[in-house]
């Protein structure tokens, strides 16, 4: 496969640049299912890993999503192609060879789709040791940040008003465009709060809503999202870094920085149960366990200490769509209504004897109402 070579070591970055056709070079250990999907949406036919697109601890969704649709994935972790490569270079992918005007400058090992298929069956009954893992990192955590456990975060004033109003947290993640649509009528007869977390709030754009906040890194949000007089909300961390602050004073707007421990999305939530939302709607985040392993960060288990805290006001989207019937508005009525009277019409300027009976009634209401006869 021949195509022009695009380097990214963050993958959620990367697919911002990638064209159909491209083959694009990346550096993910455990590729998980958000990133493969992005990756199939931009149309690439082959993607070369210069990191295990899996190592074994859980059975993560993305090299499998990958090559059942058909894209040519290679593992080449001792492959230097970060130093090797330009980016925009003419390469070829050769099973597992990668060459640059005819020299191989790399090799790797083709993730086929049976033998893909037959290890992540393997790992799906071998999960036990992440989720040891994943218990001890939780334990871990409620001792470390039990004053954000207990509700002690401090908050600044934000302009943006949560009281009693239900709030919609839009997170890049697993089918959350497809969320989103499902949950037009809820968002147009509700009106909830719009948060978006980082590239999430692009996706509330992209569907033609607005967002009221934007929380997050700002890594992967836009210049656009970021100007479309949305309230920012640097995530902040424990040790003083604020890594968005910079983006944001470039742009020369305002913000406030929140510092917590947890991940952007978990700041969001909190940030919503504090101030008083009536109801969370998560869209795209993780709600079952293998969503938390394949997000691959020590930090997920602080947002499943974030969903405990907040208790039962927290909805996935799918449950909403599901459960949520849309009232009808006026226009359907108004619509039927302005069709039964041109029918109505229509039958009385056809019948001579309606005609006559239309017209005396017309001559007696004008004279009921004093008009010129």
């Amino acid at each position: 496969m021949a195509g022009i070579a695009r380097l990214g070591k963050r993958t959620k970055r990367l697919v911002k640049r990638l064209r159909r056709g491209d083959v694009a070079i990346i550096d993910h250990v455990d590729l998980d299912r958000v990133s493969a999907e992005d990756l199939i949406a931009c149309g690439v036919e082959c993607v070369v890993n210069c990191a295990p697109s899996t190592s074994g601890r859980y059975p993560n969704a993305g090299p499998l999503l990958l090559v059942q649709a058909g894209i040519h994935l290679v593992d080449a972790p001792a492959a230097d192609l970060f130093d090797v490569l330009e980016d925009g270079d003419p390469i070829v992918v050769r099973a597992g060879e990668i060459l640059r005007r005819g020299e191989v400058v790399g090799r790797g090992e083709v993730q086929d789709p049976q033998t893909v298929q037959e290890l992540t069956e393997q790992r799906r009954r071998e999960i036990g040791e992440a989720l040891e893992a994943f218990a001890q990192n939780t334990v871990q955590h409620m001792v470390q940040e039990r004053e954000l456990l207990a509700g002690k975060l401090e908050l600044p004033q934000f302009a943006t008003d949560f009281r009693d109003r239900p709030a919609l947290v839009v997170v890049r993640g697993v089918d959350h465009k497809r969320d989103i649509k499902a949950l037009r009528p809820y968002i147009r007869e509700t009106r909830p709060v719009l948060v978006g977390v980082d590239g999430g709030a692009d996706a509330l754009i992209e569907e033609g809503f607005k967002p009221d906040m934007i929380v997050g890194d700002m890594d992967s949000a836009t210049e656009g999202a970021l100007r479309s007089g949305a309230e920012l909300v640097v995530h902040g961390y424990s040790d003083g870094r604020a890594p968005g602050r910079e983006a944001v004073e470039r742009l020369g707007l305002p913000y406030k920085i929140v510092p917590a421990p947890a991940t952007s999305q978990d700041v969001a939530m909190l940030i919503a149960s504090e101030k008083g939302a009536s109801l969370i709607v998560s869209v795209g985040s993780h709600f079952n366990l293998v969503e938390f392993l394949d997000k691959n960060r020590a930090g997920m288990s602080s947002t499943f200490l974030t969903r405990l805290r907040i208790g039962e006001i927290l909805v996935d989207a799918k449950g909403v769509s599901r459960l949520y019937r849309p009232q009808p508005g006026s226009s359907p009525v108004l619509l039927v209504l302005a069709m039964g009277l041109v029918v109505l019409v229509a039958v009385v300027l056809a019948t001579p004897g309606l005609r006559e009976v239309a017209e005396l009634l017309w001559l007696k209401l004008r004279v009921l109402l004093g008009m010129d006869l």
